[in-house]
Formats: C-alpha cells, sequence, structure tokens
C-alpha cells in the first residue's frame, strides 16, 4: 500500500544513537580524534603556520665581483687578474671563471697545412682539396694543394689564420692559483606584499670588513665573499680536477624570512652543487688579442679558454601574522582549504570505524548520524 503523493516532504527525522561501554572501542574512537587534532595543531598551525601569510615571489638582484691574480708561462709570462679571467660578461646571474686555456700565438693570414685532427682536412691527393671550398669544423679554405703535415699525415693546404689553432692541453691548469680567488656575492631580495627588503652584506661602518672577511657557514655567515677552492670544495668536487677540463656550479640562495621575528633573524642561506662536468667554454666562445708587426703584418694571440662556470639562483619566502580581521580570515582559509581536502573527514571516519566493529561478546555495535 502506497502512501499520499509527496507524503515524504512531510515526515520529521531525528539521529539515532547507540551507546556501549566499551573501552577499547572507547579509546581507539579517542585516539583517532586526538590524531586528527594533533595533525591541525602541531602541523597545520605550528609547522605550516597556517595562521600566517605568504610571499613566495621576491623580487631579486644580484651583483658580482672577483678579484684575484694568477701568472701563466704559457704563450709567454703573463699576469692575469679579475678583468681578464672573468671574460666575457654573461649576465648578472651567470659568473665564468677561467682556470685553464690553450694558446696559439702570432698567428697571421696566409696558407698553411690544415690540423690533422679536422676530418675533412685529411687528403691523399690535390683533388681532395678542391680550390675554395671551406674545411667543414676546420680554420680556413681550401687551396687545392695537399701537404705533408708530418710523416704520417696528409692534409689540405688552407688560407687562414696560420699556423692553425693549437689543440694540445697541458695536462695541468694554467691558472691553478684562480682557487684563492674570491667572489664577492651581493645580493637583494624584494618581498613586495610584505614590503620589506633585505641585503645579505652586513650593515658595518668599518670599510675595510669586506676586505678582509671570507665566508663561513659557522663563524662568518654573514660574509659574502666566497673563496672559489671553498665553493668546489663545498659541491664535492676537486678545484684541480675541475679546473682541468671545466664545470658548472650552481649557487642557491634561499631565503625563509619569518616577519613575526626581527629582521635581523631573516638571513640567507648558501648551498653548493655541481650541475655538469668537462664544460668547454671554447666549444662557441674564443678570445683574440690583435696587433700589428714591423712590417704592417696584422697577426693575433688566439687563446682557448676553460674554467668554470657559476650559475647563481635566488629563491625566498617570507611570512607574516596579520593582526585582527585580516589574520583571522587568512586562518579560516586555510582551515577551508583544509577541509575541502579531506583533512577533517578522519574526525568523523574515526566515529563510523568504531561503530562497524564486531566485538568479542559477538554484538554489532552502529549508530546513525544523520
Amino acid at each position: 500500500m502506497t502512501g499520499p503523493p509527496c507524503g515524504s516532504l512531510l515526515d520529521y527525522k531525528t539521529a539515532k544513537f547507540s551507546v556501549t561501554r566499551n573501552r577499547r572501542v572507547g579509546l581507539l574512537h579517542r585516539l583517532l580524534q586526538l590524531s586528527a587534532l594533533g595533525y591541525l595543531l602541531g602541523w597545520v598551525l605550528l609547522l605550516r603556520k597556517g595562521y600566517q601569510e605568504r610571499d613566495a615571489a621576491p623580487r631579486v638582484a644580484v651583483v658580482t665581483k672577483v678579484k684575484g691574480a694568477a701568472a701563466a708561462e704559457a704563450a709567454g709570462r703573463r699576469l692575469w687578474d679579475a678583468a681578464d679571467l672573468t671574460w666575457p660578461p654573461q649576465g648578472e646571474n651567470v659568473l665564468f671563471l677561467v682556470t685553464h686555456f690553450t694558446a696559439t700565438i702570432q698567428q697571421a693570414q696566409g696558407t698553411c697545412s690544415e690540423s690533422p685532427s679536422v676530418l675533412d682536412g685529411m687528403c691523399t691527393e690535390d683533388a681532395d682539396c678542391p680550390l675554395g671550398k671551406p674545411v667543414v669544423h676546420g680554420n680556413g679554405i681550401k687551396t687545392g694543394k695537399c701537404l705533408m703535415f708530418n710523416t704520417t699525415h696528409s692534409t689540405c693546404e688552407i688560407y687562414g689564420w696560420c699556423p692553425v689553432e693549437n689543440d694540445t692541453l697541458p695536462r695541468k691548469p694554467l691558472l691553478a692559483e684562480a682557487e684563492n680567488f674570491t667572489i664577492f656575492i651581493k645580493n637583494t631580495v624584494h618581498f613586495t606584499k610584505f614590503n620589506f627588503s633585505k641585503c645579505n652584506t652586513l650593515q658595518t661602518t668599518d670599510p675595510s670588513y669586506f676586505k678582509n672577511c671570507t665566508y663561513d657557514p659557522v663563524f662568518n655567515p654573514s660574509c659574502p665573499v666566497f673563496r672559489v677552492r671553498d665553493m668546489v670544495e663545498a659541491a664535492g668536487k676537486n678545484f684541480g680536477d675541475l679546473a682541468l677540463l671545466g664545470g658548472i656550479i650552481r649557487v642557491l640562495i634561499e631565503w625563509n624570512c619569518d616577519l613575526d621575528h626581527p629582521a635581523a633573524q631573516c638571513q640567507p642561506q648558501y648551498s653548493f652543487r655541481l650541475q655538469d662536468t668537462m664544460y668547454n667554454f671554447s666549444v662557441s666562445h674564443r678570445t683574440a688579442s690583435y696587433y700589428w708587426g714591423s712590417q704592417r703584418q696584422l697577426y693575433r694571440n688566439l687563446l682557448k679558454l676553460y674554467g668554470i662556470r657559476f650559475d647563481l639562483s635566488v629563491h625566498g619566502q617570507s611570512f607574516l601574522s596579520r593582526a585582527g580581521e585580516n589574520g583571522l580570515s587568512h586562518l579560516k582559509k586555510n582551515l577551508l582549504v583544509m577541509s575541502r581536502g579531506g583533512r577533517f573527514s578522519s574526525l568523523k571516519a574515526g566515529a563510523v570505524k568504531c561503530s562497524v566493529g564486531k566485538y568479542p561478546q559477538g554484538e554489532k555495535l552502529w549508530h546513525d548520524q544523520g
């Protein structure tokens, strides 16, 4: 027998509960509730500081300056300083430090044999060297002649800068003294959300401080002057090995600032990581110095550079508690996000878990929470 149409709209429902005095079930129920409450208080409020607003997109400015000098015997004894070893400038967040090189001195435009290391320059007869054709991956243009380079190789004669580039790399880095060079890294961050700015340099009235200090994570963490050898070793590499063929080191500067505390406690953390080895800077860049000889002949000294590239990366975030309605609304917003993500469902899940279990007496406990 069916009821009257739409009769269910006039029904009145109430929740039905069943209470069983079982200590193990009650203890389990409370433990589940306490674990959810502990997550809320310990993780959300204390560790994640859900009552604070967060700015994770600071504006960043980085300035670097290299200091040092080294002497090398290749291509004549020459003194190298920071202006020579940090060539060329690649941007404010990238720094290349030359540690090794090969030199080809007194090159002049003329004809000479191509290097036997260039595959397209090898030949056995003149027909292998068509006139006017550039040598692929070589040093000049073929003249149509095949010449004896040495007792075992014959190469095409070319028109170019002669003699051809020297590609014999010394077994020890020529600029090993670069390990004692220092790099001054000035970094400023600005958190626009809170209108807060901070610089990694120590605020001091002593003009000689930055000339005498060196960064140390324990004894001198506020000095932004880093010794190259220390940076390489912090990245897990030996300077002598890395200086020979080059490499890339990432310098990571991290700011985590709790603005509820004094601004002096907002300090950066530095870390160094080896990104790549055998970084050959000369693949796409060489440097040459030109001069005129006594017979008005143009000459040049060609350098092929190897070194260490430092990639500077800055990340940061700041936190601040807002007083009054702003802080309260931010906390409510975080709690709402957590509840939508199912974090608070464990409170109800604890009750459901306890209500469907069988007990030693064989009785099944249940309740309907509506």
